[in-house]
């Protein structure tokens, strides 16, 4: 996937959040967990999309 392509859905899930947040009335411990979860879900993207969440499966404790 290229680079530009990565930046642009981020800008564009940035700017959804953003929205959202301002826009739409909800209480300040729902708007955190949905940021909370929103970030989750961009970091666990990008590992993938970068090959970083293969290297972790492999990893043993």
């Amino acid at each position: 996937m290229p680079l530009l392509n990565i930046l642009l859905i981020l800008v564009v899930a940035g700017v959804v959040l953003w929205l959202v947040n301002t826009y739409i009335p909800m209480d300040r411990k729902i708007k955190n967990i949905l940021n909370g979860v929103v970030v989750i879900v961009v970091v666990i993207w990008l590992l993938q999309i970068f090959g970083l969440l293969e290297t972790l499966k492999n990893i043993t404790l």
